[in-house]
């Protein structure tokens, strides 16, 4: 199997339905594009230790995904940590109305993202070298300076609380938090909800729910944390 192969891109397409998800052939063209891109820029410098074809196309590809049934089109996403561009860039490539932001603190994978931009012809996305704690002062050229997101969303990125409390001030109004995560532990769970119970006694109110998966062929266990602003 080769990324862009019929049987890589029936992956894509079969891995994709079992999630709830359609893409078309076209999309499927991009998201291979995509990942020939990391892998070619991974022979370099270090952007994903996942470098069997199958296994990039389910666990970038397919996983990222997962959350696009509860991303509204017209969303401003925030994709914290994205590293080789995930979910945000399959996201975009899924949703082409939505507005999509890409952070990361490392030069190289920022610039493998504006390289990944540029190379699909992808509009209405930026990727910024930055840290999530320094966005807020420095508004996103995107959105015309305009500091908050309707979905933020990491991946395996940090713990619960944390990912919690560096997303609150970038949220806007009924907006939504999504930690794209493995098994959660729970201590984990405890603490998140611990930081929950304290905002809420300061007048921010936080629905919470937890919604596991596994994903198609490998039958890794996967689980979403999602937060939503009433």
């Amino acid at each position: 199997m080769e990324v862009g192969d019929a049987e890589w891109n029936r992956l894509i397409v079969t891995g994709a339905e079992s999630l709830g998800v359609q893409v078309s052939e076209f999309q499927v063209a991009q998201f291979s594009a995509h990942i020939r891109e990391l892998l070619l820029w991974n022979r370099k410098t270090n952007l994903t230790a996942i470098t069997l074809p199958s296994e990039v196309a389910i666990k970038h590809v397919v996983d990222s995904l997962a959350i696009a049934r509860w991303v509204h089109p017209e969303a401003s996403v925030l994709d914290i940590g994205s590293g080789g561009g995930f979910p945000g860039i399959p996201l975009k490539i899924l949703m082409p109305s939505l507005a999509v932001t890409l952070i990361d603190s490392s030069r190289k994978k920022n610039s493998f993202q504006r390289h990944v931009i540029r190379t699909l012809g992808l509009v209405n996305i930026a990727a910024l070298q930055t840290r999530i704690e320094a966005l807020s002062a420095n508004p996103d050229p995107l959105r015309g300076g305009n500091p908050s997101f309707s979905v933020i969303v990491c991946r395996a990125f940090t713990d619960l609380a944390r990912f919690v409390e560096m997303a609150m001030p970038l949220l806007a109004p009924a907006g939504m938090m999504i930690a794209m995560k493995g098994r959660i532990s729970s201590e984990e769970l405890a603490d998140v909800s611990s930081l929950i119970s304290r905002l809420s006694q300061a007048g921010t109110v936080l629905h919470s729910r937890t919604i596991s998966y596994n994903l198609p062929f490998l039958g890794a266990e996967r689980c979403l944390y999602i937060l939503t602003v009433p």
